[in-house]
């Protein structure tokens, strides 16, 4: 079954250099296992843009649904359902942030 792991955060880019080590450890640590399917940092909610086009309305406005908090990077990550707690605890203390998970429904 297939996750994603988001990075809860505050800023973007905001990870350390030693930060940055563990997280391309822990990255390496996923494809050693075939588990890792895709991982990317995105921006942060300041850089966000929201378009609405339903019904025509052709809408956009510079914002985000995110608050102080937004998601600053994920992981995709294919692994059987007992091993995901494990899993986020690993990637939680790699990226030094809390970590979501939900079904990746692909």
């Amino acid at each position: 079954m297939k996750y994603i792991f988001f990075v809860i955060d505050t800023e973007s880019n905001s990870g350390s250099n030693e930060e940055m080590i563990q997280i391309d450890a822990f990255n390496n640590k996923l494809q050693s296992e075939n588990k890792l399917v895709y991982a990317a940092g995105i921006g942060g909610s300041k850089t966000a843009t929201i378009f609405d086009n339903r019904a025509g309305i052709n809408l956009s406005k510079q914002e985000s649904l995110n608050g102080d908090e937004f998601y600053s990077g994920f992981w995709i990550i294919e692994a059987d359902p007992e091993e995901v707690e494990d899993l986020a605890k690993q990637a939680s203390l790699a990226c030094n942030h809390r970590v979501e998970i939900r079904a990746f429904l692909a």
